[in-house]
């Protein structure tokens, strides 16, 4: 058996493989890259390294060639026009190739959502269905990491977090955990034609990250609701799910998901010397 991951240079397809080398051979893995000099360190460890960029198709058949898995990690090209027609050259290429199985990264609660991402995702998901081949859809929910936007070092300073009004909650996740989880899938059984919504058990909302702070910063830090606050990261939330549960994740992990304190530790580490 042979798995390849697209985007193995990324934060999550770098700890996807760290992750893999712990279940797999390093001669079963293979890292597709958008430039091989890139891969280096993998070569280093025996894991094969193939040229594959979305745009592309060629590289991306010969990238494939004699893969039984794929792991395909969606674009982060800016717009999504552009990433759906990169999605559509992988799947083309991955059928060609005679892929026996695809693994997509999604969104989780994908149909709750009204945004372009979501469309996005929707789209793929679709084409994968109608591309005959056997898939497994890892919906990831939003990465805990989008905290770090909202100026944490700031809050730390005033001892308050400002936000904008509203009920949020979230049932974000670290990309460890979704690492972990989805190597599990990738050297596992039982998986085929299925849709895992990987997201945490129970929400936390920005009280509960006030108190991460705090806890983490030996400063009492409030919270505050401020209806001047325009930063895009509230449009962009208001327009996806990011509250819906689902045991799923914990179930391929087989242990809770990393806790909102441990999540964003290496985000405010230089806070203390402030």
């Amino acid at each position: 058996m042979s798995i390849a991951i697209t985007g193995a240079n990324g934060k999550l397809g770098s700890l996807i493989i760290k992750q893999l080398l712990q279940k797999s051979p390093q001669e079963q893995i293979i890292a597709c890259v958008r430039r091989l000099e890139s891969g280096k360190s993998y070569e280093e460890q025996g894991i094969s390294v193939r040229l594959c960029d979305y745009d592309q198709p060629e590289s991306l058949e010969q990238a494939f060639a004699g893969v039984s898995q794929l792991l395909m990690i969606s674009s982060s090209h800016h717009d999504d026009t552009i990433r759906l027609r990169q999605h559509a050259h992988v799947i083309e290429a991955a059928k060609k190739s005679k892929v026996e199985h695809i693994f997509y990264t999604s969104f989780a609660f994908l149909e709750n959502g009204s945004s372009s991402p979501v469309w996005l995702h929707l789209a793929t998901e679709y084409a994968i269905r109608t591309a005959g081949i056997p898939f497994t859809f890892l919906r990831n929910a939003l990465y805990t990491d989008f905290v770090e936007v909202l100026d944490l070092h700031a809050a730390i300073k005033k001892g308050r977090l400002d936000i904008a009004p509203g009920d949020w909650k979230f049932h974000s996740v670290t990309r460890f955990d979704l690492a972990a989880a989805i190597a599990a899938v990738l050297t596992g059984h039982g998986h085929k034609n299925k849709a895992y919504e990987l997201t945490a058990s129970r929400t936390w909302t920005f009280v509960d990250l006030a108190a991460a702070l705090s806890s983490l910063s030996g400063k009492s830090i409030s919270v505050h609701q401020n209806p001047e606050i325009q930063h895009w990261i509230y449009r962009f939330i208001s327009k996806i799910d990011v509250s819906s549960l689902s045991d799923d994740l914990e179930k391929l992990l087989g242990r809770p998901v990393m806790p909102l304190t441990e999540s964003i530790k290496t985000l405010i580490s230089s806070a203390r010397q402030d």
